[in-house]
């Protein structure tokens, strides 16, 4: 493809979606995978049918715990609307799994040996637009004195590699554990809840992007939520685990101090 071309045609998905843009709440929701849509000029990146229904595409389910999340709230939710095998949203640019040529087990053959050239147009199409828009956010509540904590939405594959995961959800974070470490004390309130502290996954400036660069950075309170994708994959556990989530956030927030 001609990489000076624009990646995404007019009619093609924009890259993010904000969902209640004036939402009172201070929690601005993100979610870095919500979507697992691809260019057209991409042709599905050589990845069989099958395989964009799997999370290798997207965190599954997590788009309809965000909206619901977000209406319970009145938090605005800004979710990226593109697959993650396309661009990782939540991953430094510079590293390989920016752009993967294998997820988990699975060879991704249109981003097999991609020039410089092709992995700018990606971020510029996709990367870049998110980020700008949490940015502009996060800018904007800054300037008019409005409070804001940054609250980023995953899911996770119950069986990785051929491993089983135990944990119900998680809590990640990195060098500043404040609003994770209170959702986890009210979490380990919840009778028979598994919640994972820094586990399946951990926050580093390797791995992640969001959580760095919009939270800790800008001294930001945040907190990243990992939830088994089985858990929600259908519509009565994405409402079950907002609820849940929309009941601990606001408690979690208020015990930070001011």
């Amino acid at each position: 493809m001609d990489v000076t071309a624009p990646l995404l045609a007019a009619d093609e998905a924009p890259p993010v979606s904000v969902y209640n843009a004036h939402g009172a709440s201070p929690l601005l929701l993100v979610a870095d995978h919500a979507g697992r849509a691809v260019p057209r000029a991409l042709s599905r990146l050589g990845v069989a049918a099958s395989d964009w229904d799997r999370h290798i595409a997207w965190d599954i389910g997590i788009a309809g715990v965000g909206r619901t999340l977000s209406a319970a709230l009145d938090a605005t939710l800004i979710a990226q609307n593109y697959s993650r095998l396309v661009i990782d949203c939540n991953r430094p640019l510079a590293v390989p799994t920016s752009i993967p040529e294998v997820s988990e087990l699975t060879p991704i053959p249109g981003n097999a040996g991609l020039d410089q050239a092709a992995r700018d147009t990606r971020a510029r199409a996709i990367f870049w637009p998110y980020h700008d828009r949490i940015e502009a956010e996060l800018d904007a509540r800054r300037q008019a004195g409005r409070p804001a904590a940054l609250i980023a939405l995953h899911s996770f594959t119950p069986v990785f590699k051929g491993a089983a995961r135990s944990w119900h959800a998680a809590l990640l974070y990195n060098r500043q554990p404040q609003l994770a470490r209170r959702l986890l004390a009210l979490l380990a309130q919840e009778p028979g809840l598994v919640v994972g502290d820094n586990q399946p996954y951990f926050v580093s400036d390797l791995t992640d992007y969001t959580i760095p660069v919009h939270g800790e950075r800008r001294g930001v309170p945040h907190a990243l939520i990992e939830i088994r994708q089985d858990l929600i994959a259908e519509e009565s556990g994405q409402r079950a685990w907002a609820a849940l989530f929309a009941r601990v956030l606001p408690r979690a927030y208020a015990d930070l101090p001011s």
